[in-house]
């Protein structure tokens, strides 16, 4: 132990010492100072950034082809046959062929016998009556009704007319089901009217149209019967679809 001398005292050393100990621990937080030193860090080493979440771009983008072969216009045409038995007397004779769609809007003309559609429906509302209101004929241009018109035939035998899949504007129609109907005038209220679904497209289809005979008398004319011999003015109509292909 060392002990200084002051006045003939000695003081000890020791209680000094730990005395400037203590003074200085509090000065530093109460950690001696050796304490304070933070040890140096490890070397860290960086791993790959992973993430579930996040998807890297493709190299590549594929452009969806939306062109169907089904969007494509048809080509074609479509066919209608039956056999006519011409009738004697008035207020017969008289017949129409149009197309419309599924929904039942008018898409065009294929045949309307002349007398009815130059002017003959105001004279004979009967006549083609139906047609009449579907083609709006009375309002159409002369060289519309010039375009689908023509004369009564002269003579009983086949017939046959043809449609090239033009709507009323001169557009091709796109593929699907059509309705074609065949009306005939009996004699005067008295008529028929052949129904039939075809199918344009790329394959052929042939169709036996469906028959309705509405007998109605008027001032003029008793009913018609299943019996009488008007009936058989417009016999049996098929309706053919004949792709371009196989004309």
């Amino acid at each position: 132990m060392i002990f200084l001398k002051r006045k003939n005292k000695y003081i000890p050393v020791v209680a000094l010492t730990l005395l400037l100990i203590s003074l200085s621990a509090c000065a530093n937080g109460g950690q001696p100072e050796e304490s304070l030193q933070s040890p140096t860090p490890p070397p860290q080493t960086k791993s790959p950034s992973t993430s579930p979440d996040v998807t890297p771009l493709p190299t590549e983008q594929k452009v969806e082809d939306k062109t169907s072969p089904a969007s494509v216009n048809p080509t074609g045409e479509v066919v209608v046959t039956f056999h006519y038995e011409k009738q004697p007397g008035s207020a017969s004779n008289q017949y129409a062929i149009w197309v419309e769609d599924l929904d039942d809007n008018y898409i065009n003309t294929l045949f309307a016998t002349n007398w009815t559609s130059d002017g003959g429906f105001a004279s004979r509302p009967d006549s083609i009556a139906l047609w009449v209101v579907k083609s709006e004929i009375a309002s159409m241009p002369d060289y519309y009704v010039d375009a689908i018109s023509g004369a009564t035939p002269r003579t009983s035998g086949s017939q046959s007319y043809s449609w090239n899949l033009k709507d009323i504007n001169g557009d091709t129609v796109p593929p699907g089901e059509y309705k074609v109907f065949v009306e005939g005038t009996l004699r005067r209220k008295n008529y028929v009217l052949y129904t039939a679904v075809v199918t344009i497209g790329d394959a052929p289809d042939a169709v036996d149209a469906d028959a309705e005979f509405v007998y109605e008398a008027s001032d003029r004319q008793a009913a018609l019967t299943s019996d009488s011999p008007e009936n058989a003015m417009i016999g049996a109509v098929t309706v053919s679809f004949v792709p371009a292909a196989e004309n």
